[in-house]
């Protein structure tokens, strides 16, 4: 009666409804219903609606809640919500936080002329102005030995403090106010905005104070500086700029959610990633990049699965190249273990190393290699090529002797000039030849799994794409377009070489017998 959903379809299926309940849930995000009806006494009303004289006072305190005293390091007598500022103020550093301590800062936004410790319609926030983390180990100059020294002097066997946490300076305070005059409606006020809402009764209306936010975000790695018993004085660059409330309620979900992250064990540099991605991409660049990931995801898994499908079913190696399956093989390792080294973006590490996996795989299929265990010791048997497998091989081989006079001088530049891994990373188009050769000599491409190869196209021009997003190595960033010039060519063979449909392939079957409907035929 029904048709049997394929497990592609129903993979497809998935990441759909995925898409749009992702779409669904960043709407609810962004967007607030406001209330209608201002007079009705459930709507809130903006307190910056009847433009206060209000004054923007920063202090630094040893505790979040001020014990032990607070000083006063900046202040903005005349402060303008509309008005975007930056200033650099040197803070002075108490001896405890000079030893290994911490400090806070505490916003505070006020009635102008009024002490914020006195003023009841005051908002503040508290936010952590050092952090702990390794300190980096100091830089050795190869070329100048500098650093040698200092090297020198240090314990053979190391010192153990080296690997402990020291308190780091966090040397940027961003702030934001929500400008814009929304009318809230108390029985749709959103959850997130709710810590940040601070109310009074005036007469018979319900005011909000003004939202203001530290955004955590901004504070990345690069900015930190390590505080010694020596640092009295560091500057802090505090900088003011007004934000939807849309925006608002999507920084405070990202906030979280990288505060989760790293309780789950996410060190600082791993968070620092991330946050690199929301504070340095424009908000729609960045939703595109989002589907775009989505998709490389997508691409990766179905590209997996047929070529997965593709080599299982495989029986003969006719009209591929081995040379070139043995040296993606080990391409692929050695990069995935250069991109774990890096510590490289999880979005292209994780389908790296299943790549590889799935290549020392395929390279067990091409050589018809058998692993038979005797106790703990593996015996591996190769078996034997046909024919037309043998003619393969000898096309494989003539190409790699026309390649040879590329790659020999090649590999000479390379030794002298640039790393072992760039030498893979170009090799790696040379070892794509071989195949385009054995194509060209057959006249042929049918032997190609094309259904994975058309995933992996689509994730290459995504990866050209990424390659200007995501955290990689220069050149692995370079290896995306290389891919790039190759696919063109396998495109233009496939357009030059069509499919001969009523030739057999290597199952014995044609293309129109493929193409036949397995079910049971039937008159009209």
């Amino acid at each position: 009666m029904f048709q049997t959903t394929s497990f592609t379809t129903l993979i497809v299926g998935v990441f759909v409804v995925y898409v749009l309940h992702t779409c669904w849930v960043m709407y609810g995000i962004v967007y607030t219903k406001p209330c209608e009806n201002p007079k009705l006494e459930n709507c809130i009303n903006p307190y910056l609606a009847g433009k206060p004289r209000l004054q923007l006072s920063i202090y630094t305190a040893l505790r979040p809640n001020a014990d032990g005293g607070h000083t006063l390091i900046h202040e903005e007598e005349d402060f303008d919500v509309e008005t975007k500022f930056e200033r650099i103020v040197n803070v002075s550093l108490p001896k405890k936080t000079c030893k290994n301590g911490t400090l806070y800062a505490m916003v505070f936004l006020h009635q102008a002329g009024m002490s914020p410790w006195q003023d009841p319609r005051q908002v503040h926030l508290v936010s952590q102005l050092t952090t702990y983390m390794i300190p980096k180990p100091p830089e050795v100059s190869l070329i100048s030995g500098e650093e040698a020294e200092q090297l020198k002097r240090k314990p053979k066997g190391g010192d153990p403090a080296v690997d402990r946490p020291v308190s780091h300076w966090r040397s940027r305070l961003t702030l934001n106010v929500v400008s814009e005059d929304f009318i809230f409606d108390r029985d749709f006020l959103p959850s997130d905005v709710h810590r940040y809402l601070r109310v009074f009764q005036n007469g018979k209306k319900r005011v909000y104070l003004p939202l203001l936010f530290v955004d955590e975000l901004s504070n990345r790695v690069k900015d930190l500086m390590e505080i010694n018993s020596t640092s009295t004085e560091l500057p802090l660059t505090i900088s003011y700029d007004t934000i939807s409330l849309g925006k608002l309620r999507f920084w405070i979900h990202m906030q979280d959610a990288v505060y989760s992250l790293q309780q789950f064990g996410f060190t600082e540099k791993d968070a620092d990633e991330i946050k690199g991605i929301f504070v340095e991409t424009n908000l729609y660049f960045l939703a595109l990049t989002f589907f775009v990931a989505a998709f490389h995801l997508l691409f990766d898994f179905l590209a997996f699965k047929h070529d997965i499908s593709f080599w299982k079913q495989k029986k003969s190696m006719v009209g591929m190249s081995s040379k070139a399956v043995l040296w993606r093989c080990f391409s692929t390792i050695v990069i995935f273990m250069y991109l774990f080294d890096e510590q490289t973006s999880l979005l292209v590490l994780i389908p790296a190393g299943v790549g590889s996996m799935i290549e020392v795989w395929k390279v067990k299929k091409a050589f018809k290699i058998q692993v038979i265990w005797k106790g703990v010791k593996p015996t591996f048997i190769f078996g034997k090529s046909d024919e037309s497998e043998r003619r393969t091989v000898e096309y494989d081989t003539l190409a790699m002797k026309y390649l040879s006079y590329l790659l020999y001088p090649m590999s000479l530049i390379l030794s002298l000039m640039v790393s072992f891994l760039t030498g893979v990373y170009a090799f790696g188009f040379l070892f794509m030849l071989p195949q385009l050769f054995v194509n060209y000599k057959f006249k042929s491409v049918t032997h190609l799994p094309w259904k994975a190869f058309m995933y992996k196209a689509f994730n290459t021009f995504i990866d050209d794409i990424f390659a200007f997003i995501i955290t990689m190595p220069t050149s692995h960033r370079l290896a995306c377009f290389r891919d790039d010039v190759v696919f063109l060519v396998y495109l233009y063979q496939r357009w030059l070489y069509p499919v001969d449909k009523t030739r057999m392939n290597e199952y014995g079957l044609s293309y129109n017998e493929e193409e036949k409907p397995k079910g049971k035929s039937h008159k009209d």
